[in-house]
C-alpha cells in the first residue's frame, strides 16, 4: 500500500446490472466486498472480523440502510475463521436497526464462528444459511 492512501482511497467502484434491480452497486475494499441490490446488502469479508474491520463496516452498512433502504443483510463468512466481540456488536447493532423491517443472514460460517454465535446468543437473532445463494433465495421468497 502506498503511503498516505486510506482503505477508502483504495476502493474500486463499479456499477453492475442485476436482474430485477433498478440499481446495483458493488464496492471492493481490501478487507471486504459489498453489494447492494434492491433492499439487500451482501457483504463478504476477506479478513478477520475484528474491531478495525467492524468500525469501517459499521459506517458502510449504516449508510446502506439509511440511504439505500436496505432491509436485509447477508454476512458472508466463507473466507474467514475468526470474529471478536466487535463483530458480535456489529451484527447485534445492525439487527436492532432492522428488527421488524427485514433480517440478518450469516452464510459460510465455520465451527468456530458458529460457536461464537451460539455463546453470544446471536444464533437466535440471525438466520444461518449454507451460502449466499440460499440467503438470497430465502429473502426473495419471503416478500
Amino acid at each position: 500500500m502506498k503511503q498516505g492512501l486510506t482503505k477508502t482511497d483504495e476502493r474500486i467502484k463499479k456499477d453492475v446490472e442485476c436482474e430485477n434491480a433498478d440499481y446495483t452497486e458493488e464496492i471492493i475494499h481490501t478487507d471486504y466486498i459489498y453489494m447492494v441490490s434492491n433492499n439487500m446488502l451482501v457483504i463478504s469479508m476477506n479478513a478477520e472480523l475484528d474491531h478495525h474491520l467492524a468500525d469501517e463496516m459499521r459506517e458502510v452498512i449504516d449508510h446502506a440502510i439509511d440511504e439505500r433502504g436496505v432491509k436485509n443483510i447477508i454476512f458472508d463468512f466463507s473466507k474467514i475463521g475468526f470474529m471478536d466481540s466487535a463483530g458480535i456488536g456489529l451484527i447485534m447493532g445492525r439487527y436492532k436497526r432492522l428488527v421488524n423491517k427485514g433480517g440478518i443472514y450469516v452464510s459460510g460460517i465455520n465451527d468456530s464462528i458458529a460457536r461464537i454465535l451460539m455463546i453470544s446468543g446471536l444464533h437466535k437473532l440471525v438466520t444461518r444459511t449454507s451460502d449466499i445463494n440460499q440467503a438470497v433465495y430465502i429473502i426473495n421468497n419471503s416478500n
